[in-house]
């Protein structure tokens, strides 16, 4: 069985909030500097969901990355975690792109591989929390897709996915092929081993640009957008606070009930 996993460099959701600048000539968030990327974290949920298949099943693992300035030892960690091989989508062409241009890239890219049996994705990015790339990959490829599993089986050639829901969780099943977003519900991903690390560290990344991947150079990037973002900003938050005194505590209560009453909070 050939499982696929998608991947994502990010900023570290632990940098400090104050340490954020958003660069208006671009419209996105500036780098901190001394703060290394990592991995996003709902797609190493995604790799341990695939590797918690490999454990059951004969299965082949590719990783595929997609983005610009990638980090080799950052971008590397699920193959020191137990994945296969990792393909890295670079090319100016990709750059600038929405959620939808990014889904046919890595359709586009899912078709070079050739035959698989199941995608596995992160449930969305910690950078956007969009959560739309995958099911851009899924209309692309015309895959049935199951967001938000908590638990991912293959039995008798459907996968079978327990999918986390507001009130519970309910059980899911498609034929393969098809695609599957992982949540954190599904436990946490495993730490790499000092041999996975080693293993990984003599894996060279395959490398493909647009034209490897045969794509449509009007569907990628900034030409395949479909959304336009018009203005990235961190929002400012004013607080005002007016202390009520009373002849005692009391008092103090009376008149701020009656400060709420007029308020209309109360």
């Amino acid at each position: 069985m050939h499982v696929i996993c998608f991947i994502k460099q990010v900023m570290d959701p632990e940098t400090p909030t104050a340490s954020f600048k958003i660069d208006s000539a671009t419209n996105a968030v500036a780098p901190v500097q001394g703060v290394a990327p990592v991995v996003n974290g709902f797609d190493e949920n995604a790799v341990e969901a695939a590797l918690r298949l490999k454990e059951d099943h004969d299965v082949t693992i590719t990783v595929i990355s997609l983005g610009k300035n990638l980090v080799l030892d950052v971008i590397k960690k699920p193959l020191s975690m137990g994945a296969d091989e990792l393909i890295l989508l670079q090319d100016d062409a990709f750059e600038d792109g929405d959620a939808y241009s990014i889904g046919y890239a890595l359709a586009m890219a899912v078709k070079k591989v050739g035959d698989f049996d199941l995608i596995i994705c992160g449930r969305q990015a910690s950078d956007t929390d969009r959560g739309q790339v995958a099911l851009a990959v899924a209309e692309n490829l015309g895959l049935p897709a199951i967001t938000m599993a908590k638990r991912v089986e293959v039995k008798d050639g459907k996968v079978v996915v327990e999918r986390v829901r507001t009130d519970g969780s309910e059980i899911v099943e498609a034929p393969l092929p098809a695609l599957v977003t992982v949540s954190n519900e599904l436990g946490e991903p495993r730490y790499p081993t000092l041999r996975g690390i080693m293993q990984a560290g003599r894996k060279s990344p395959t490398v493909w640009t647009a034209a490897d991947i045969g794509a449509d150079p009007a569907k990628l990037g900034a030409n395949g957008r479909v959304v336009s973002l018009s203005k990235l900003f961190i929002p400012e938050v004013e607080g005002e606070c007016e202390l009520i005194e009373g002849e005692n505590d009391a008092d103090a209560g009376r008149k701020l009930a009656l400060k709420l009453r007029e308020a209309k909070l109360i």
